[in-house]
């Protein structure tokens, strides 16, 4: 039986990973930001929902693998083992948080403080690799700041868009999905 729940976990991260993948692809705006660029977009409520729906691991890889490929795939590759890392850091926290203790995603307040917590380690985590690129590239203290309050903008609202859409969302799927693989529950 647990082979089959590993199965089926892997196949709907699978599922999710593609998901990131998509909505990173089609629901985005690039922003340019001096020599360098950021989005605003709808990956991050994919992200979040992955580790909602599949707990801390799958989850994680959904989002991480997801935003990679999109990264190697369209003009990110340099920055795609960094999005690797920090958007499976996202939803393991979401996961790690909403599944916490015996409700596997079930209280209101867990998925809220998950999501909510997910979205904001992803940020912190983006907005340090930048300061640390610019900064290495030699650019001037005011321009490593002006980057970081444009990049800020763009990561805050990816966050609240992602916690405000997915944490409903997250309740609307999981009955379904609970019905449709009911083998997939009790596994993280």
């Amino acid at each position: 039986m647990r082979s089959k729940n590993q199965t089926v976990n892997l196949a709907l991260a699978g599922l999710m990973g593609a998901l990131v993948f998509v909505a990173t692809v089609f629901f985005k705006v690039q922003i340019p930001v001096g020599g360098d660029k950021t989005m605003i977009g709808l990956a991050n409520v994919f992200c979040i929902l992955s580790g909602l729906l599949l707990g801390p691991v799958y989850g994680g890889l959904a989002a991480g693998v997801g935003s990679f490929l999109f990264d190697i795939t369209n003009g990110w590759a340099s920055s795609a083992p960094v999005t690797l890392v920090t958007k499976f850091a996202m939803a393991w926290i979401c996961g790690l948080i909403a599944w916490g203790g015996d409700g596997r995603g079930k209280k209101l307040s867990r998925v809220i403080v998950g999501a909510v917590a997910g979205s904001v380690s992803y940020s912190v985590l983006y907005l340090a690799y930048s300061a640390v690129k610019e900064l290495v590239f030699g650019d001037a203290a005011q321009t490593v700041q002006m980057v970081l309050l444009s990049k800020l903008g763009a990561t805050a609202t990816n966050a609240v868009f992602a916690d405000i859409i997915a944490v409903p969302l997250y309740f609307a799927v999981r009955r379904a999905l609970a019905r449709s693989f009911p083998e997939a529950r009790g596994s993280r």
